[in-house]
């Protein structure tokens, strides 16, 4: 009796297990299921709602994973890259010691100079691997993503334990004993693209994170001068003809309910902030840009841009009214690109007016907007290329303004602050447009510069640069290429003229321009700026070479 009583508890158990089986294999996949009986002719159709939100054309499988029905190997296509990069920089704050965060002097105690300890000098290597794999689904619909590794050689290690537990050991991206947020894998595309939108030629549509670039980089590129580079999370929306190209963006810049990879939505805050937390304290980017080709070797590209932080007045203003993305402001820009390429004649002109209005502490109650912000800049470029010589030399001249506010400084004193007149510069390669060293952004700045460019042969280019640095505001922060305080005026400044650099650049490619070994050297001679606000004179000098490989 004990024998059968354990049959029939086992086989109640079963029997149990059973039913649970079929119930998630129902919930799990589509197709009819050979276990059950059904009118000849007859299948399930009251299966569940679709749990993955997309259609369920690829059932997930119970336990032996196969290959896509979907998937075409002919289809799939890959790209890649690897870039290895020595840099070393001397004299950074030109004879003084360098403050947190790269500054030379500080906030509280602009145009102080921070003695003379660490010169500032450094050496490092850094490394990127990028690898693209695409998939075209169809002729108009594609499926893209990059992932990129972004290393510091060494940058594993940590001040107690550089050997064991460090870099050699650890290859996961984290600093060993903790610290800091430094993983060296993420993803910088990830998108959909939709080629002829509801059957309508050219328009397209992009979602996910991707790449955005417009112009020639002054306001929106890559920056792939930098160990990581620029993408955005968005929405794209193109539409292109043979004769004018529209583009419609939305990107999320922050999020501040949810955190990065969160399962699903909670509500609570991810960004701590000093105004509180609501769903609205966000960042966001709106960008309209056209491209007209009517003209003959000639596009005309006028463009809008919105740019909403929703964040407390406090929560990034740390360097004052130029603050790179300050918070609690809304910022309309509205902007024309000209280009012209006729024979061996070039010229480009590009003009921005920013307005709106921003909240600072110090200077408007609570977090109201009290700020009017008007800013505006300007790039030119004019050149010739004398293709009909051996090296194909070019000459070139360029002027590039923006503006600046003599209140920046001293807004956050209770002063009657009115106006937020620092030019934003949002998402630029500036590596490309004023001079090498990377220690001048689109803000507050006037710099002439004249750029010769030469190619010896097929494979070799040679390039020398002049930029005489100049602020257009002497009271206004002067601003390095990644958009920071550089250094802090004095609230009595008088001079403008930083210094004048000099750069010298050899590239020569490799395996039909797979491979480029380029190496770079610059230098930066004082100028009155930095004898009024550092008290210092010494030059800075600056060089790398990089071997870069790409299919």
């Amino acid at each position: 009796m004990k024998r059968i009583h354990g049959r029939t508890r086992w086989g109640r158990l079963a029997a149990i297990f059973g039913a649970a089986a079929v119930t998630a294999l129902q919930c799990l996949t589509v197709p009819a299921f050979a276990g059950f009986e059904l009118p000849p002719g007859e299948r399930i159709t009251n299966l569940p709602a679709i749990p993955r939100n997309m259609p369920q054309k690829e059932a997930y499988e119970l336990y032996d994973p196969i290959i896509g029905r979907n998937f075409d190997i002919k289809n799939l296509w890959m790209r890649a890259d690897l870039r290895v990069r020595p840099e070393m920089r001397n004299n950074a704050c030109f004879g003084g010691a360098q403050g947190a965060g790269g500054t030379c002097n500080s906030f509280g105690t602009r145009g102080t100079a921070p003695g003379s300890g660490n010169k500032g000098n450094d050496m490092f290597v850094q490394q990127w691997m990028r690898l693209g794999i695409g998939y075209d689904l169809s002729p108009d619909v594609n499926f893209y993503v990059e992932i990129i590794d972004s290393a510091t050689w060494g940058g594993n290690g940590s001040a107690v334990n550089a050997g064991n537990g460090g870099d050699p050991l650890n290859h996961n991206g984290g600093i060993a004993g903790g610290g800091g947020n430094n993983g060296r894998l993420g993803v910088r595309a990830a998108y959909m693209l939709i080629r002829n939108l509801a059957d309508v030629q050219g328009l397209s549509l992009k979602v996910g994170r991707q790449y955005v670039i417009f112009g020639n980089h002054s306001l929106f590129g890559h920056f792939d001068w930098a160990n990581t580079g620029y993408s955005h999370d968005g929405v794209m929306l193109a539409y292109q003809t043979k004769k004018w190209d529209s583009y419609f963006g939305w990107f999320r810049n922050s999020e501040s309910d949810l955190g990065q990879a969160a399962p699903v939505g909670s509500g609570g805050p991810n960004i701590a902030g000093t105004g509180g937390q609501d769903a609205n304290r966000d960042a966001d980017m709106f960008i309209f840009y056209n491209q007209i080709k009517v003209v003959p070797g000639m596009v005309i590209e006028p463009f809008y841009v919105l740019y909403s932080n929703r964040y407390g007045s406090a929560d990034n203003a740390g360097q004052g009214l130029g603050t790179a993305k300050h918070s609690n402001q809304t910022r309309h820009m509205i902007g024309n690109r000209v280009e012209v390429r006729k024979g061996g004649f070039d010229f480009s002109n590009e003009v921005a007016w920013q307005f709106g209005q921003m909240g600072q502490v110090g200077a408007c109650q609570g977090e109201q907007k009290c700020l009017h912000i008007n800013a505006w800049a300007t790039r030119n470029w004019i050149g010739y290329t004398f293709y009909d010589t051996a090296w194909k030399t070019r000459l070139a001249f360029n002027l590039d303004y923006a503006s600046g506010d003599s209140r920046n400084n001293t807004c956050t004193n209770g002063t009657n602050c009115k106006t937020a007149n620092t030019f934003e510069n949002f998402f630029p390669t500036n590596h490309i447009h004023m001079g090498y060293m990377d220690v001048q952004a689109w803000k507050n700045m006037l710099s002439p510069s004249v750029n010769l460019q030469a190619r010896p042969s097929a494979r070799d280019h040679i390039e020398l640069w002049y930029t005489n640095l100049n602020l257009a505001n002497s009271k206004d922060c002067w601003y390095r290429g990644a958009q920071g305080c550089y250094v802090f005026s004095n609230a009595n400044n008088t001079k403008t003229h930083i210094g004048d650099e000099i750069d010298v650049a050899y590239t020569r490619m490799f395996a039909d321009g797979k491979v480029a070994l380029q190496a770079a050297y610059g230098t930066i001679f004082s100028g009155g700026y930095l004898t009024s606000t550092l008290n210092q004179t010494q030059n800075q000098h600056w060089a790398y070479m990089s071997l870069w490989m790409n299919f």
